[in-house]
């Protein structure tokens, strides 16, 4: 397939303006405006982009909706390369045929000004490799204490599926943690380096759901065997998200016995899971059993360290200079995932960029006023009482009970007046929640404290220290 540079054009339009009006005029603007069509052929459509930063923007972001509208448009496409190309004076624009970070030679050598593109490849029948994160690699892994053990870990089998002497250290490595954490990195991290270091490899890296979807297919279409021969025999098989098959019976039972031809061959397994193989539920207790065999290794949440090494490390590969202030105060404040934390450092990269400013700390914490208020630890009624009936030497009932009595009184205002400080429940949820009592109720405890806050300074101080204990 080689198709000509005004159907090109045209498909790219198409393509284009069903994106916008699935994303909107500002995100059209900023994101994909910019873009421009430079061939499709062999199956490849090629898209241009004016810097790094915004093929990687719209790689991470649009991609995937890319390669489906290209699709549409044209059934031959079946991947989409974002480049980074500038026009030399008096030419033509000239684009890199990179494909999963490897030049393509097409009659002649890349031109030094185009960069590797980033690809989003799709098979239907096969699914030898599933897209690669060009970024996720081993190198641009920002290693800490909390993950120090499954990077290690993830290295070693990586090291020797690529060794030519193919040895398995722990068969399979099972990695483990909550969301945005490094799983699916160092899973991609292991591809790339079996892919770069012995490219003869048969490699298989997908989610459980695609595998889940890979198996009813070959039922549906009664080509169990070739779906058989493709799972058992590879060199290396990856599943992320392994506890999306608990509960899926015959998916288990499938991948259980994927599992035992692969071991028997010593051929490597890498697993990721939110959980521990222990911890995960509706999964069969022969398949818990054979996911701990090897070695478990789990990713912690992110120390304030390790947070502050991952925006340097991220702001360095993309050149930028943000305040060491600014870099702080993103680790100190965001503080549930990596992604989230990477989300904030491009959105501030991008208004640095787009609207050609420094960012100051006060601008960063208006960019991040949404983000930041998400990320504020929540606390929640319950917690409230509990504190306050500690803090009063009370009984926690006492906070719903009908006693008057001012010892016991007093306090339960004092977790109202909280309640509504802290929380964004409403009077009646809040009096909900102490016995079922109305909402003026409430309203007469808050009012109450604020006027006591103001002339009794023992109470004041005591409404202060548990203002803080519930917010630390």
């Amino acid at each position: 397939m080689d198709t000509s540079a005004s159907a090109c054009e045209n498909e790219w339009a198409r393509v284009l303006g069903r994106l916008k009006a699935e994303v909107g005029e500002a995100a059209y603007r900023s994101w994909l405006r910019p873009m421009s069509v430079a061939r499709v052929d062999d199956g490849e459509a090629v898209i241009a982009a004016p810097t790094r930063f915004l093929r990687d923007w719209v790689a991470t972001h649009y991609a995937d909706r890319l390669l489906a509208l290209w699709r549409a448009e044209n059934q031959l496409v079946n991947s989409v390369s974002i480049t980074v190309a500038v026009a030399p004076r008096g030419n033509g624009l000239d684009h890199s045929g990179a494909v999963n970070g490897e030049s393509k030679n097409r009659g002649g050598s890349s031109p030094p000004f185009a960069e590797p593109a980033v690809s989003l490849e799709i098979s239907d029948d096969k699914a030898q490799f599933s897209a690669l994160d060009q970024r996720f690699t081993f190198e641009n892994f920002v290693v800490g204490k909390p993950n120090e053990l499954a990077h290690a870990a993830a290295r070693r089998v990586a090291e020797a599926c690529a060794n030519s002497v193919h040895t398995v250290p722990f068969n399979p490595l099972f990695l483990y943690g909550g969301v945005g954490l490094g799983k699916t990195h160092l899973m991609h991290a292991v591809a790339w380096h079996v892919r770069r270091h012995a490219y003869d490899r048969k490699v298989i890296y997908l989610s459980a759901e695609k595998f889940m979807y890979q198996f009813i297919r070959a039922l549906r279409f009664k080509s169990t065997m070739d779906f058989k021969e493709q799972f058992r025999s590879v060199d290396l098989l990856m599943i992320d998200d392994v506890q999306f098959i608990s509960g899926k019976d015959s998916t288990q039972e499938e991948f259980f016995h994927t599992f035992n031809a692969l071991v028997d061959q010593n051929r490597q397994i890498v697993i990721s899971a939110d959980k521990s193989p222990s911890d995960l539920e509706g999964l069969e207790e022969r398949m818990r059993s054979r996911l701990g065999w090897g070695l478990v290794a789990d990713l912690h949440p992110t120390t304030y360290e390790l947070r502050l090494g991952i925006l340097q490390s991220k702001a360095e590969q993309g050149g930028i200079r943000i305040s060491q202030k600014v870099m702080e105060f993103l680790a100190h404040k965001i503080t549930s995932n990596v992604r989230e934390l990477e989300g904030a450092l491009n959105r501030i990269i991008a208004d640095m960029q787009l609207i050609g400013r420094e960012v100051t700390l006060e601008t960063a914490q208006e960019l991040l006023r949404d983000l930041l208020r998400s990320c504020e630890r929540r606390v929640t009624i319950d917690e409230i009482q509990r504190r306050v009936a500690e803090h009063f030497n009370i009984r926690l009932s006492e906070m719903t009970s009908e006693r008057r009595a001012r010892a016991v009184a007093r306090p339960r205002q004092i977790a109202m007046y909280l309640a509504k400080q802290l929380t964004t429940r409403s009077l009646p949820e809040i009096g909900r929640k102490f016995g079922g009592r109305d909402h003026t109720t409430v309203m007469h405890a808050v009012r109450k404290i604020e006027e006591l806050t103001l002339s009794d300074r023992a109470l004041a101080e005591d409404v202060e220290l548990l203002h803080r204990m519930l917010q630390a």
